[in-house]
């Protein structure tokens, strides 16, 4: 379950989660071998999300099962930190 805090505007979670990343990229391919690299012990589901106006870019939703902040941090970290993705959200 997700609680946003007014007071602090913290985000909350109950662990373990499913957890989306918004991930974009200029082209799918890149975004699945990413995906590949990154979680290639892991269960994740990867869905085509929107493409920018101009075509260049690419989003898809990749989502899975975090156990707690550390692992759902540090999978945000790896994928920004791919050089197959541009930005992760």
């Amino acid at each position: 379950m997700e609680i946003i805090n007014e007071s602090t505007q913290k985000l909350e979670l109950t662990y373990p989660c499913r957890w989306c990343y918004k991930v974009v990229a200029y082209e799918r391919a890149g975004i699945e071998i990413a995906a590949l690299e990154v979680f290639c012990e892991r269960e994740y589901s990867l869905e085509p999300s929107k493409a920018s106006s101009s075509g260049k870019y690419i989003s898809m939703n990749l989502e899975l099962l975090v156990h707690n902040e550390d692992e759902r941090t540090f999978f945000y970290e790896t994928l920004k930190a791919h050089p197959h993705i541009k930005m992760v959200l």
